[in-house]
């Protein structure tokens, strides 16, 4: 299988100013027999690439997810793990988060730890990331599993401080994550804060449930924008962003 580059691709689109959609697809709300309709809708929709997994996988259908991808678009599948057990080889790559907002040795390393000689294996395509759990108004999940503190949200420069940690570090990505289902999107201003400080790729999500959530967070410096909750939840936001990114493109461009 021809694996698709998703690090190059990404600091090519930073450098050029052009902004990329990810749908999260959570492999426990796929309908499979409805699957390919829905990837169609991502295509026809300026979706760029798919980030599958979550902090809780109750029913293991990872696999499936990636081949169904993988025949019905040419658009890349990029495994976002909750821990060392959600490594699917056929996927294009994996988001090898680093959980830099908290203090859990786990999440900083520990897992890490465990993965690195299956992934050595897997030949996966590694994206260094440091995932930001910042506050949303709600408990997550991923703070629940992670036992951590998300940064408040009030406190960009918390933010923006950790992000050039994680960039002194080596880390390719900063991936800032209100959470599933959060009730508040990550503001501006810390977005903004970030954007100031790094020069990596930022990948936003959580929160973002409306165009106008979705155009604040670009604006603000988001080089990717996650949906999956809000899709889940009204599925004509797919085309309502799809519509925001053909601008977003056209202006950019």
């Amino acid at each position: 299988m021809q694996r698709k580059k998703i690090l190059p691709v990404l600091h090519k689109y930073r450098a050029e100013g052009r902004k990329a959609f990810a749908v999260l697809l959570d492999p426990d709300k796929v309908e499979l027999e409805h699957f390919p309709a829905f990837l169609h809708a991502c295509v026809q929709n300026h979706v760029d690439l798919f980030f599958v997994g979550g902090s809780l996988i109750t029913t293991y259908a990872t696999d499936e997810i990636i081949a169904a991808i993988h025949q019905h678009t040419d658009l890349p599948a990029v495994l976002f793990p909750g821990n060392s057990l959600h490594v699917e080889a056929s996927a294009d790559a994996i988001l090898l988060l680093s959980l830099i907002s908290g203090r859990n040795p786990e999440f900083l390393i520990g897992q890490h730890v465990i993965a690195a000689p299956i992934l050595k294996k897997s030949k996966l395509e590694i994206l260094p990331t440091g995932y930001m759990l910042v506050e949303s108004g709600r408990a997550t999940t991923v703070s629940y599993i992670s036992n951590t503190t998300p940064i408040p949200r009030d406190k960009p420069s918390v933010a923006a401080c950790t992000a050039l940690a994680g960039e002194m570090l080596g880390l390719q990505l900063i991936y800032m994550d209100a959470g599933s289902g959060a009730h508040l999107p990550i503001t501006p201003e810390m977005i903004a804060a970030v954007r100031q400080t790094v020069d990596l790729p930022i990948i936003v999500g959580g929160g973002i449930n409306t165009p106008q959530k979705a155009q604040t967070a670009l604006q603000a410096g988001a080089d990717v924008i996650v949906i999956g909750n809000g899709i889940e939840q009204n599925p004509s936001l797919l085309p309502a962003i799809g519509a925001l990114m053909a601008q977003f493109k056209t202006i950019e461009a």
